[in-house]
């Protein structure tokens, strides 16, 4: 930002906190609150009511928070038309990504971007779709890519991949090598599953549900709450589950684990990227014209 004053207030505003604002700004907590001092000064009211150890924003905090977001997103677009200007492809891009995305689907587009356009710093945080559309709304990122949509009215969704869900097993398991199987020998074997509240396993439910089967019908052996672990659990266990198709590549490759069909059932669906209404800026349509590239290239 222009005023390095308004950079601490938007940071101490956005934490919450004068300590972990200063340790985001590689500052002292003193020098945080002499920033935050002069800058009530020169507006003439207060930005922080302040309780204890406790902070929150004044009316007028959330004014200039406001304003402070709308001056660093100007900034970002600034630096990033005047780089441009400098045949320079220049910038800081802020993602979010639900979890299968940020562990399986962005790797190889980021590594190939950032290959692309060293120049543009990217970072990236991860949680659930809905995790990742508060951080949107809250201006914490400038674009997410998630596994589900809520539907809230203030945010765009836009079909960016599309993805499935496999049955697979351990290649020791005595089915691994059947092309297909039927919806009643999926009842018999022992299936795990992603943990509750998990989009991926609302996403399996509804597929069921179209296909007869409700997961009571199921021989669940266990929840577990990462991808990874049930990747890890299948190879000690002669188990099924039902994992993204992204998750399984390198897997699949080697031959450690296989795709077991089932008969009258497909489970697709579309992730999507996210923005806030009315919000375009040129560094982010280059991320999703170059990663919606990769995809179709691939």
């Amino acid at each position: 930002m222009l005023d390095f004053r308004l950079h601490v207030f938007y940071t101490v505003a956005k934490r919450l906190s004068f300590t972990k604002a200063a340790a985001e700004l590689f500052i002292t907590q003193p020098a945080v609150t002499k920033h935050i001092h002069e800058l009530e000064q020169q507006f003439g009211v207060a930005l922080f009511e302040r309780r204890g150890k406790q902070i929150s924003l004044t009316p007028a905090g959330e004014l200039a928070l406001h304003h402070a977001e709308l001056i660093q997103a100007n900034y970002r677009q600034l630096e990033y038309d005047l780089n441009q200007l400098k045949g320079l492809q220049a910038g800081a891009l802020r993602l979010g990504a639900s979890s299968t995305v940020a562990q399986y689907v962005l790797p190889p587009v980021l590594a190939r971007f950032h290959e692309r356009y060293p120049d543009i710093a990217i970072s990236l945080i991860s949680g659930n779709t809905e995790q990742i559309e508060q951080a949107l709304l809250h201006n914490d990122i400038d674009m997410g890519l998630v596994e589900g949509r809520t539907h809230g009215q203030e945010i765009r969704y836009t079909p960016f991949v599309q993805d499935e869900i496999v049955l697979v097993t351990h290649r020791e398991h005595p089915l691994a090598q059947q092309d297909e199987i039927t919806l009643e020998v999926l009842r018999t074997l022992p299936l795990v599953l992603r943990e509750r509240g998990s989009g991926t396993l609302e996403i399996i439910e509804h597929a069921l549900r179209q296909a007869g089967l409700k997961l009571t019908d199921l021989s669940i052996a266990m929840y577990l709450g990462s991808t990874e672990s049930i990747k890890s659990y299948l190879f000690h266990a002669r188990s099924v589950a039902f994992i993204s198709i992204y998750a399984i590549e390198n897997e699949l490759r080697a031959g450690t684990l296989r795709i077991l069909d089932v008969q009258d059932l497909t489970i697709r669906r579309t992730l999507y990227s996210v923005q806030k209404q009315g919000d375009s800026d040129a560094l982010t349509e280059t991320f999703l014209r170059f990663a919606r590239r990769h995809y179709n290239q691939t």
